[in-house]
């Protein structure tokens, strides 16, 4: 069943789709924004009055921060292989962050263009510890689009 325009999404579940690969098991996503410059134009109008007009300038990048439980799949940690080693063109890479609905269908998606990762850290390590062991990759972008 589709949400309703009036009706709030819940954050059910995420995935990152990097070059047609899917990983449904993103539990966090931090930093999905859109942002442009501002330009401030001063300028008298015909009747003398003086203001200030603004206009959206350049479109600028930023950072996504991706959490998910830790497993064995190492894709996160190949990719930032390839920028590591300063293969950038091989880790530069389109994709896009879906947000999944309770039955499991896309929602939305939030196509990224330009993205590398940046960094890769996996979670505190504690002997005992009954919580879940994850990884965080923050990957940056050049671009983003909503579909």
């Amino acid at each position: 069943m589709a949400l309703a325009d009036y009706d709030a999404a819940l954050g059910h579940s995420f995935g990152l789709e990097i070059d047609g690969i899917v990983i449904k098991q993103i539990s966090e996503v931090r930093g999905l924004k859109m942002e442009h410059d501002v330009i401030e134009v001063r300028q008298h109008t015909a009747d003398g009055r003086y203001v200030v007009r603004k206009l959206p300038g350049r479109s600028h990048g930023g950072e996504l921060t991706l959490v998910r439980p830790l497993t064995a799949d190492n894709g996160f940690e190949k990719w930032l292989q390839a920028a590591r080693f300063g293969r950038i063109g091989e880790a530069r890479r389109g994709g896009a962050v879906i947000v999944y609905d309770q039955e499991g269908s896309p929602l939305k998606r939030y196509r990224i263009s330009g993205a590398w990762p940046r960094s890769l850290e996996i979670g505190a390590l504690r002997a005992g510890d009954p919580g879940v062991l994850t990884e965080t990759l923050i990957v940056t972008y050049e671009q983003m689009e909503v579909e």
